[in-house]
């Protein structure tokens, strides 16, 4: 039986990072549609918004 947990305690863990991946990605390109002064008004810069950092 612990097989079969790991197997879908890995199987969610690889979901919820995949998920993680594409709500950055859609942050990412949503950071990239503001411009200059609304990203640095924020706090945040040019390059770390297409880097997803």
């Amino acid at each position: 039986m612990t097989s079969k947990r790991g197997f879908f305690r890995n199987a969610v863990k690889a979901l919820i990072e995949a998920r993680e991946r594409q709500a950055q990605r859609y942050v990412n390109r949503a950071l990239q549609m503001l411009d200059k002064e609304t990203l640095e008004a924020r706090g945040i810069k040019r390059k770390d918004a297409s880097n997803g950092e």
